[in-house]
């Protein structure tokens, strides 16, 4: 069972209390041996413009069913109360109407009455007033609070319909009431999911593995992704180079490297960002031979290599005691007229000054200074990364 807190046990009775039995258990046990060997607060003053729940009707009856039962534990909002509002924001000119949506959705959830907001969106709704993300965000967070799927998949899905694009608190929310969930209840929303998005491209359920993967929830996003493979909604090349960067960070290497071959079968050509994240990850476990294999794969397919290219095999290099490779990569990136970063800079002052070489150290930090002006720094990758 979902233990909830009192109010939503009363309001949500159809939704909540069901079991689920999971039939997908042993994916997530069985995955990691499968590879093992493979290598040794919202703001008032948002505006409304998207219907809620404009599909599925037959979630209505549910969601009917919110509206009519309050908890003990909560203060009847009268009906004439909820009217006279809708009179007003009926009345309001369009900007001010929706800000009024907004206060009162978000003061009945502050106060704990969420029956009473059910009841004054079932009345939105019932007069084709439309909400915006940011209220199906109030919504998505309630329901998270609560633990509430049911109620969560059908906010998340109605806003997959708007066509709007979607937060990463969206995902956040939707990631953090899915963790304590069985699989298969995760697999048939992934699968509903699916079916909305599709033939668009596969960026809804890639930003949800991301999602699950912020939430540290690892085995569930490659679950989406092993599950992704069946449906009409095939992985992309943006999937593999998410599942592939967190299961690098997660030190996962047989599984990214095993991942990284897969997407190769599946006709998905890697770009820098897979090779990148491979030597990335590679390098910070001394595996500068497969550094050096895929590095020269890399120029094979035609892929230049960039900053964070040569940035992972200098550090790897430097911190392996091989100061000479590593200087030799950081003349080979300048004479490609790729700019260096201070990080590498920094990172070979570093290495030259462990090695005892005290002359080297000072005439690299001489050079950094007299380039500091255009070297790529910390304001540059924040750029880059948005």
């Amino acid at each position: 069972m979902i233990a909830l807190s009192r109010p939503f046990t009363k309001i949500f009775p159809s939704i909540f209390f069901r079991s689920f039995h999971s039939n997908l258990g042993p994916i997530a046990a069985t995955r990691r041996h499968r590879y093992s060997n493979f290598i040794s607060a919202i703001p008032d003053d948002v505006s409304w413009i998207l219907p809620f729940f404009a599909i599925l009707s037959k979630s209505i009856g549910s969601y009917q069913s919110l509206a009519t039962e309050a908890s003990p534990d909560e203060e009847v909002v009268p009906d004439e109360f909820l009217n006279e509002i809708l009179s007003d924001i009926e009345r309001s000119p369009k900007f001010s109407s929706e800000k009024l949506c907004t206060t009162y959705i978000d003061k009945l959830l502050k106060a704990g009455n969420p029956s009473a907001a059910a009841r004054f969106m079932q009345s939105l709704h019932d007069k084709h007033i439309f909400l915006s993300p940011n209220a199906y965000n109030l919504l998505l967070v309630a329901a998270s609070e609560a633990n509430a799927i049911d109620f969560l998949s059908q906010i998340f899905k109605d806003l997959l319909v708007s066509n709007k694009p979607l937060s990463s608190t969206s995902y956040f929310n939707v990631a953090k009431v899915f963790t304590k969930t069985d699989d298969s209840v995760l697999l048939k929303f992934v699968r509903e999911v699916s079916e909305l998005t599709f033939p668009r491209n596969a960026t809804i359920l890639n930003r949800i593995i991301h999602a699950f993967a912020e939430c540290r929830q690892i085995e569930k996003s490659l679950i989406i992704f092993d599950h992704m493979k069946s449906l009409k909604c095939k992985p992309d090349l943006i999937t593999y180079n998410t599942v592939l960067g967190f299961l690098g960070r997660a030190g996962r290497l047989d599984e990214m490297l095993h991942e990284f071959s897969s997407m190769k079968v599946a006709n998905i050509a890697p770009d820098i960002i897979s090779y990148n994240t491979l030597l990335n990850s590679l390098q910070k476990v001394g595996r500068l031979d497969l550094c050096l294999v895929f590095f020269r794969e890399m120029g094979e397919n035609g892929l230049k290599p960039d900053l964070r290219t040569y940035r992972a095999l200098i550090e790897g290099f430097g911190q392996s005691g091989n100061l000479e490779e590593a200087l030799r990569l950081f003349s080979e990136m300048k004479q490609g007229q790729i700019r260096p970063s201070i990080y590498i800079y920094r990172s070979l002052i570093n290495y030259s000054k462990k090695m005892g070489k005290v002359e080297l150290a000072m005439s690299l930090s001489e050079e950094m200074n007299a380039c500091l002006p255009d070297l790529i720094g910390p304001k540059d990758f924040k750029q880059k990364n948005r």
